[in-house]
């Protein structure tokens, strides 16, 4: 199976660069001049990066199939696509296919749903949690709040703060004097 490492941001300049949007740990390694990459979708690939730059945390490339900013912007959105190496199996490393399907309990045992994948967002991932109810909450992918990710167990643990999951809503308690919820300090 072949994974992101990266989606083709704006077109930088005139002569074919593109920004890049990460989705691997290794850039260095995987973004090389000559390397071919293979496309989603299919039929605008395989590209050959011709050049590489990076500017503070920011990646740009160009590629041999794509000379100008024309062909640059027409590359916007394309996911670029590897084969997943032996040494990038860490143990706190999990791949978007691994997390979806996933049972999420909660940290007292309670099961909450089911993880129906993962979405990059600027700040931070998130798992999308599908809660029994049917609900769909957006999860900060941060050990806080997912302290135990067991891939082959076939379940995550959620240690959720209040008022996050959709399920709280049932559960909160609103004061007659505040209008806010019971004990938040509110006045």
């Amino acid at each position: 199976m072949q994974l992101t490492v990266a989606r083709i941001g704006r077109a930088h300049g005139l002569r074919g660069e593109v920004a890049l949007d990460l989705r691997t740990d290794a850039p260095e390694q995987r973004l090389t001049v000559g390397a071919v990459l293979a496309t989603e979708p299919a039929d605008v690939g395989p590209l050959t990066i011709a050049g590489v730059r990076q500017l503070h945390d920011k990646w740009f490339l160009t590629f041999t199939e794509a000379t100008d900013r024309t062909a640059a912007e027409r590359l916007r959105g394309v996911e670029l696509l590897a084969e997943p190496t032996a040494d990038e199996d860490d143990e706190d490393s999990w791949y978007p296919h691994e997390l979806a399907g996933l049972r999420a309990e909660h940290v007292d045992g309670r099961l909450l749903g089911t993880i129906a994948g993962l979405e990059h967002l600027p700040a931070q991932d998130v798992l999308v949690l599908v809660e029994e109810s049917g609900a769909r909450t957006l999860v900060p992918f941060v050990r806080a709040i997912v302290p135990v990710v067991d891939v082959a167990g076939g379940r995550v643990v959620l240690d959720p703060p209040g008022g996050l999951l959709a399920c709280d809503v049932a559960n909160l308690v609103i004061s007659e004097e505040t209008g806010s919820p019971a004990g938040s300090g509110e006045a």
